[in-house]
């Protein structure tokens, strides 16, 4: 997989989509960028000390109805970077690592789809590693807080860019997942309400039990009750 390192732009999901028309499979990685995104629409803090980095695969006969797989190969990727340093880190389902209750690195995924299959995918990763995260209140944490010591980004960098690499299993993801069973807030749009987390289903989706009833989850915020 071909790696291409950054000064600075805007953001790795966005630089990385002038390769779209090709088909070789490419990491994008930068120092800073000025124009992180999250989920929905929402701003990512990326100042100089994070890892941020975007990958683009292409493939073959990848069913559409599989692509969670995607960003759950992503998930486990960022928690095996983390356990190398001695971090334990765990899912927020769909798309976020927490470690100490705190957001460690989150992810954006852009696919393409060719009818039934997933032609093509863009994850862009966003990592703390010795970046300072204090402007975000006390609900972020990085790489080097929690193991004690200066963690570089480069170091970070390189951990995640081998574990994207190598193959990982939906069970992967599953073990490092630890809320199922307990009672989660749950937000969909306007409404808000507790449920019970009880199992993540291969398509991706939650499987939730509100008042004795089951229902699954395509999108939707989640955190612990406390």
């Amino acid at each position: 997989m071909k790696i291409e390192l950054l000064e600075e732009t805007t953001s790795t999901n966005d630089y990385i989509k002038r390769y779209l028309n090709g088909e070789e499979n490419i990491i994008v990685s930068t120092k800073r960028q000025t124009g992180g995104k999250g989920t929905k629409g929402r701003s990512f803090l990326s100042g100089e000390g994070g890892v941020y980095l975007s990958a683009l695969t292409f493939y073959k006969n990848f069913p559409a109805g599989d692509a969670f797989r995607v960003m759950a190969h992503a998930a486990v990727a960022v928690c095996k970077t983390a356990e190398r340093f001695g971090v334990s880190p765990e899912i927020k389902w769909a798309n976020d690592v927490f470690a100490d209750g705190r957001k460690l690195a989150g992810i954006l995924i852009e696919n393409v789809f060719r009818g039934a299959n997933l032609h093509a995918s863009i994850v862009g990763i966003g990592l703390n590693a010795e970046n300072d995260v204090s402007a975000l209140g006390g609900i972020a944490v990085s790489l080097s807080e929690l193991a004690g010591t200066s963690i570089s980004a480069d170091e970070a960098r390189q951990a995640l860019i081998e574990e994207y690499q190598q193959e990982s299993s939906f069970e992967e993801y599953l073990a490092r997942v630890r809320f199922l069973g307990r009672t989660v807030r749950v937000t969909e749009g306007e409404r808000e309400y507790f449920a019970t987390a009880r199992e993540i289903l291969g398509d991706g989706r939650l499987l939730i039990e509100e008042d004795g009833k089951l229902r699954a989850l395509s999108a939707a915020e989640i955190s612990i009750k406390t």
